[in-house]
Formats: C-alpha cells, structure tokens, sequence
C-alpha cells in the first residue's frame, strides 16, 4: 500500500464531480487499500477519492469505538458509487477536513441518513447511520459531487481557524 498526496483548496480537483465506477476491479480496491492507510495516516475519519486526485465514486470511513467501550474495534467502511437514499432530521454539527486543514466549522447535517453502496466484492450494501457516520456519509459524498463543507457554511462566521491542527479532532 502507498500513502497518497491528500489534495488541499483550491485545488480544482476537489470541485470536480466524481464518476461512477462501472466495474470493481483490482485498481479500485488498491484505490481503496491506499485511501485507508492514507486516511489513517493523516489521522482522519474519511476521504473521498477526488481527494487524492481520483475521480472515481469511491469513499472510505473509519469510525472510532466509543469512549465507554475499550474492548470495541473501530468500524471500517470501504464504499464504491454511495449515495444518499434518505435523510431525515437536522442539527448543527462541528466539521473539519482533510483537504481545508487548519479550519472548523459549524454547519446543518441530517440527523440519520440511509445510503446505498457497493462493497469492494461487489455486494449491494444498504447503511442506516446516525450521528457520526451519518455525518461522515453525507461529508464523504459531498466530496464526490465536488461540495465542500465550507458550502454549508450559514455565513462566515462560522468558520474558525484553529492551530496548530490537531491530529486527534474529526476530520475528513
């Protein structure tokens, strides 16, 4: 596996729509081998593939175990062509990301979502996600419609620098 270059704005790769793989093959799962060690890497719990200058529909997801369960292992999600089948509720939510280092912001995400996906051996998947993951789906497939989080931004005030950027806080 290889660590890849994480893409930071404004670089126009990351307002560029993601296409639609047609076939899992051995280069979308390197793809996805390497997105992983690379979203690790960089201490994050998500990356799309326009953020490593691929344009393929293609995300993966780690969500850490929770606080009060030592023994849990974290949950690894390694998605081709998500999408958003359902969204119901709102809140506000704390974002950051991999690719706006350095900034936070508080912005609407839907309380739960339903998306549809494939797994890397080609089996249709549907997730139900709330609070985190949710937010992490909705974050990750905005990144292949080219959206950022900073679009949901209600002004800019909203926004805040932080420094240095801290390596353990949510980012994606």
């Amino acid at each position: 596996m290889a660590l890849l270059p994480i893409l930071t704005v404004p670089h126009p790769a990351l307002r560029q729509r993601a296409r639609r793989v047609k076939q899992i093959d051995h280069s979308i799962n390197m793809l996805l081998d390497n997105m992983v060690e690379t979203m690790r890497n960089a201490h994050g719990i998500g990356l799309a593939a326009n953020q490593v200058g691929s344009f393929w529909r293609v995300i993966t997801i780690e969500i850490p175990p929770p606080e009060d369960n030592e023994d849990a292992d974290a949950i690894l999600y390694r998605l081709v062509n998500p999408s958003i089948v359902k969204r119901s509720g709102n809140r506000e939510v704390e974002e950051g990301c991999l690719s706006i280092p350095g900034y936070r912001g508080f912005i609407e995400r839907s309380l739960r979502v339903t998306v549809k996906a494939m797994t890397p051996d080609s089996k249709e998947i549907r997730i139900k996600a709330d609070e985190l993951l949710a937010q992490a789906l909705e974050h990750e497939i905005d990144h292949l419609n080219g959206i950022l989080y900073t679009d949901h931004l209600a002004s800019h005030e909203k926004l805040e620098k932080i420094e240095p950027a801290d390596p353990q806080s949510t980012t994606s």
